[in-house]
């Protein structure tokens, strides 16, 4: 089944029971409903008098289309994005005959807001596409659907990326609000599902290879998203360059400018610092220079060795870099709603980065979810709600300037290259997020307490902050499961190796089957996970202001919570394979009873009953095959306070 056919029955199923969930759990789609049909075969202004609605724009909304030159018999992608909400807007199509299609639209956001239609066979010749509310025109847009498809290689004049005189590509347009929420609109519909579903994928190259969930599938007619194409693009990207590969890709499908940094790792005393900027028009090895101009790469070829380039020298200090620094690629924020849209980037201090890709607006029968994807050494990617057990922050750390960040826009200087703004400019400049170091003022409990309240406005009864707090923990758990099977499979298929076990703090940072497999930064999060459910009553009586406790005392609720708690850990329960291939059931109660093993629980060389923390000689730990080394326990050992702290040492 299709993606968009598996969301139009989500959500009709959730329109049944939308009385018991009161919350929008996924895209909202516009029905096309006869009334609508009707009102769309009456009068309508179609870009007819002359303004820039031809263009896409009107009233705040931008028309996007694709593929970039849209031929006849192939899907057109249409979005209308709008920094404002336009309620039940939908996206009518005229065809070069006359006819008028109301087209079924799928409503995301916001902010921004975004209206996603698809033509499914378009004729030949101009196509009028139309955003209308109430019959009337928000913006419209004309786009001329050819006859034959062709790469492409020339674009019309601002409308994606041209062969470069020098570097990987030329850019054609420039960052400013409009595209910026473009940017904002891609994230949240490549990584769109109900918020009640699991979503990842392994590696990032699924999702970008979907036609359905992909606006930008074989945008540019290269077969660069085609799984079955051997020049198709590497999307593998791990942690740290998940947001570089997505603002990379998006840059270049839409011809506009991308930079980065090569960043140390800071010190103990110092956060990172960065060098000179690289940029697309940057020579690279291999794909000319304007002084040789040897002969052109092939596009794809060109921007493969510019992901690569990208991939080497991006890094987890690329985001921890200070606050108030101007030599990065990221900048700080407010921490608003309007700030913190999809593609904002999370970096705590540790190094771990996460990229927020969706709001779930609070209901009074819900609380509001905040969703965000990261990505894993070993290539998967996943989608996880925030809380204090994904989002770790903390600005006590010396070496880290930690928190929400934006990527920094590149503009045209007076000499025509590209150069990246100040933060002083970026503190007014309408066109973009506001720069901001208020973060670098929050504790910890102020932060999550601000975060809190931005993502539940009107408070959260306790019941149910235990209850939410305790799903987040068990999609943590359930995702530690995919990265302890990946490290099993590699041991299968590799006749069980020893990989090498860094020392000290390098166990957190390093390369290789270690850095791939091991779970040390995951553990250290989950560690940090329990302890949370586990003193959320405590935080009842020492933070009541977050709850919505009504008339009641917090002594009182918090008692009550603590019943629920020890009922619902045992309720909720995740399930392993064995060595041997059998099934084991453990329930959140075996799981927190078992977190002291779970401090020792991260070497790829241990069994996977050790990796979920078996008592030794249980019944469960008697299908174990594999150990670590001795001497590879022993350094565990030593260094075991760091997850019993939950405190990782500096660098």
């Amino acid at each position: 089944m299709r993606y968009a056919e598996r969301i139009l029955r989500t959500r009709f199923l959730l329109v049944l029971v939308g009385g018991v969930l009161g919350a929008t759990f996924g895209p909202t789609f516009v029905p096309n409903s006869q009334a609508a049909v009707a009102k769309a075969k009456g009068p309508l202004s179609l870009c007819s008098d002359g303004s820039d609605k031809g263009a896409g724009t009107g009233d705040g909304v931008q028309i996007w289309i694709a593929p970039q030159v849209p031929t006849a018999g192939r899907p057109l992608r249409v979005m209308a994005v709008a920094a404002d909400g336009q309620g039940a807007a939908s996206i009518v199509v005229t065809a070069p005959g006359g006819r008028r299609d109301l087209l079924p639209t799928v409503r995301r956001g916001g902010a921004p807001w975004s209206y996603d239609a698809v033509v499914a066979t378009p004729a030949a010749g101009p196509h009028t596409v139309t955003l209308i509310r109430d019959n009337k025109a928000l913006a419209c847009r004309i786009v001329d659907v050819a006859e034959r498809r062709r790469p492409s290689s020339a674009p019309p004049a601002g409308q994606g990326p041209r062969t470069p005189t020098t570097g990987t590509w030329t850019a054609s347009r420039a960052w400013d609000r409009s595209t910026e929420n473009f940017y904002s609109a891609w994230v949240e519909s490549l990584f769109d599902a109900p918020a009640s579903e699991t979503l990842g994928f392994r590696p990032l190259a699924q999702a970008l290879r979907d036609r359905d969930r992909n606006f930008f599938y074989d945008y540019l007619a290269l077969g660069e998203d085609d799984p079955k194409a051997k020049s198709a693009l590497i999307a593998a990207p791990d942690c740290a360059d998940l947001p570089y590969f997505l603002r990379a890709y998006f840059s270049w499908k839409m011809g506009l400018p991308f930079g980065m940094r090569d960043c140390d790792r800071g010190t103990a005393a110092r956060p990172p610092r960065c060098g000179e900027l690289i940029t697309n028009e940057t020579p690279v090895a291999g794909t000319g220079t304007a002084t040789t101009a040897p002969k052109q790469a092939h596009p794809l070829v060109a921007v493969k060795k510019f992901l690569r380039l990208l991939a080497n020298k991006v890094h987890s200090g690329s985001g921890r870099t200070a606050l108030g620094d101007e030599n990065t690629d990221y900048y700080p924020t407010k921490l608003t709603r309007e700030a913190l849209r999809p593609g904002a980037v999370f970096a705590d201090p540790y190094g771990h980065v996460l990229m927020v890709v969706k709001w779930v607006a609070q209901t009074p029968d819900a609380g509001g979810i905040l969703l965000a994807v990261d990505g894993q050494p070993d290539g998967s990617i996943g989608r996880k709600r925030f809380w204090e057990g994904t989002f770790l922050y903390a600005n006590d750390v010396v070496g880290a300037g930690p928190g929400f960040k934006m990527f920094r826009p590149l503009v045209r200087g007076a000499d025509g290259k590209l150069v990246p703004l100040s933060n002083a400019a970026l503190r007014n400049d309408k066109r973009f997020t506001p720069f901001s170091t208020e973060q670098q003022d929050l504790s910890g409990d102020a932060f999550y307490a601000r975060m809190g309240k931005l993502i539940n406005p009107k408070g959260l009864d306790a019941a149910a902050a235990h209850r939410e707090t305790l799903d987040a923990l068990v999609e943590q758990l359930e995702t530690r499961i995919g990265s302890v099977d990946n490290g099993e499979k590699y041991m299968r298929e590799n006749n069980n190796p020893v990989a090498p076990m860094p020392e000290g703090p390098k166990i957190f940072e390093t390369i290789g089957p270690w850095e791939d497999y091991a779970t040390p930064s995951r553990d250290m999060r989950l560690q940090i996970a329990m302890h949370v459910l586990e003193t959320l009553p405590a935080r009842i009586v020492a933070h009541p202001e977050l709850f919505n406790l009504g008339s009641r005392k917090p002594e009182t609720v918090r008692g009550d919570v603590e019943k629920l708690h020890a009922a619902r850990i045992s309720e909720k329960s995740i399930e392993y394979r064995r060595s041997d291939g059998s099934s084991q059931r453990l329930t959140v109660a075996d799981l927190l009873a078992r977190k002291a093993g779970l401090e020792m629980a991260y070497n790829p060389n241990d069994c996977v009953e050790i990796r979920w923390g078996a008592p030794e000689g249980s019944p469960e730990a008697s299908t174990c095959k594999r150990r670590a080394p001795d001497d590879q326990r022993a350094r565990m050992a030593q260094v075991r306070s760091w997850f019993h702290d939950m405190r990782r040492p500096a660098r």
